[in-house]
């Protein structure tokens, strides 16, 4: 089994794939499969988000490119960009991982999401395609900080203006 302990450099040429959904993206603990089928575990710092492109650097040696793998997911579209951002507020509010793309939104599948979203006068569709959100306003990107997915275990404190406390 092949071990990830760190990210490589950007410029670093990759070998291998490891395509992954987001949520998996999310944990710094991982067993998943490379491209190849080849077994792999990630052992990231606490609070490591991936994004497609990321480049992580095996213990021996080889270049290892993550990829968005395609998932479900739901997309609203709207060409109103106050609509759009009213959308966006309440998706916010409640915490959800959201894609902004122009005249549109992207979120995990969620019956009672897309429902909300129908209510607030926006089309929704279903679609399959890799999600790639936006990591907030005081996130950055693969580093440390708050995760994604909620947990923060590990994560710094933060204040207001970004910095760490």
């Amino acid at each position: 089994m092949l071990l990830i302990e760190q990210h490589a450099a950007a410029a670093a040429v990759a070998t291998e794939q490891l395509p992954l959904p987001f949520d998996s993206r999310c944990k710094s603990r991982l067993r998943a499969r490379l491209a190849s089928g080849e077994e792999c575990g990630l052992f990231l710092d606490r609070g490591t988000v991936l994004r497609g492109g990321d480049k992580l650097q095996g213990k021996d040696g080889r270049v290892v490119e993550v990829i968005a793998a395609p998932e479900r997911l739901m997309q609203a579209a709207c060409a109103d960009p106050l609509q759009l951002a009213r959308a966006a507020y309440h998706l916010g509010n409640r915490h959800v991982a959201v894609q902004l793309l122009p005249g549109r939104l992207r979120l995990a599948a969620d019956h009672v999401l897309g429902e909300m979203l129908r209510g607030l006068g926006l089309p929704v569709t279903q679609i399959e395609a890799p999600f790639e959100p936006e990591s907030g306003a005081y996130g950055s990107h693969g580093g440390h900080g708050h995760s994604a997915d909620g947990e923060g275990r590990g994560a710094k404190i933060h204040d207001h203006f970004g910095r760490a406390r």
